[in-house]
């Protein structure tokens, strides 16, 4: 490798309602030879002025024309809650087109794929039962539930980031991922308990398994290095292991599909 290449680049994509700013530490953390980039979604953070998208596929679309030409091996994603779902997707698009792929993909407090979709829709809640679902959740700052003008300013970001999540459906017969994957979870999770991420298993055809760390859903928000270094562990064993993962074998050969349009 290049002396002027990093070892690895991680792309980190943000949950339902957030931005990078709730990853900002990462890139300090992880630092060394990592490139780590922390992507927004368009209406929040550095893309605020850009329409929000509340379809995964467009999203995941989204990303992947504006990271055109950084998907360079070695790679990987790791998304957290509706950053997960996206990472999932880009994937399988990257793996449908069959470009270069991710070494690793890290998935974390997002169930794993059921046809019947996300259960109940919070997107469509009261303001009063939304606000106390995301108090519950936590990593919504407190005065977004005490000023009623930062409220309304949240309030359509986080609807649509919602009906995003739970308006997905996974495509019938999609194959494994030919890509190392890895899931957290918290262990206090009520809203995304960790049987739920078990499944995940059967999506890829390399299972690093299932790592449950103390917290809740937002269980590296006050100290993210337990999840970071597993972060490392889990990509060291994957780059270790095999190859950077080469673009996808034609989907006559594997009949490769792509998921459509988590918290």
């Amino acid at each position: 490798m290049d002396a002027t290449e990093p070892q690895l680049r991680l792309f980190v994509l943000h949950h339902a309602g957030g931005s990078h700013v709730s990853y900002r530490k990462w890139p300090g953390l992880l630092g060394g030879q990592w490139d780590v980039r922390l992507l927004d979604a368009p209406g929040r953070g550095r893309l605020g002025h850009l329409p929000q998208l509340d379809n995964a596929g467009r999203l995941a679309d989204f990303f992947l024309r504006r990271l055109q030409g950084e998907l360079r091996a070695p790679y990987a994603f790791f998304g957290h809650s509706m950053g997960a779902l996206i990472a999932y997707e880009m994937t399988l698009r990257l793996a449908a087109r069959h470009r270069v792929l991710p070494v690793w993909l890290g998935l974390s407090a997002r169930g794993a794929p059921r046809p019947e979709g996300a259960g109940k829709q919070h997107h469509r809640l009261s303001d009063a039962e939304l606000q106390t679902h995301l108090e519950l959740l936590g990593g919504t700052p407190e005065e977004v539930f005490d000023n009623p003008d930062l409220w309304a300013l949240y309030d359509p970001l986080i609807r649509g980031d919602l009906r995003l999540v739970e308006t997905w459906r996974p495509q019938a017969g999609t194959e494994p991922l030919p890509v190392p994957l890895s899931v957290f979870a918290g262990s206090q999770d009520t809203s995304v308990p960790a049987r739920q991420l078990a499944g995940w298993e059967r999506h890829t055809e390399r299972f690093l398994g299932l790592r449950v760390l103390d917290g809740g859903h937002f269980y590296f928000q006050d100290d993210p290095l337990p999840l970071l270094g597993r972060i490392r562990q889990d990509v060291q064993a994957a780059l270790t292991a095999a190859p950077a993962p080469a673009p996808a074998a034609p989907a006559a050969a594997r009949g490769a599909g792509r998921g459509g349009a988590a918290r």
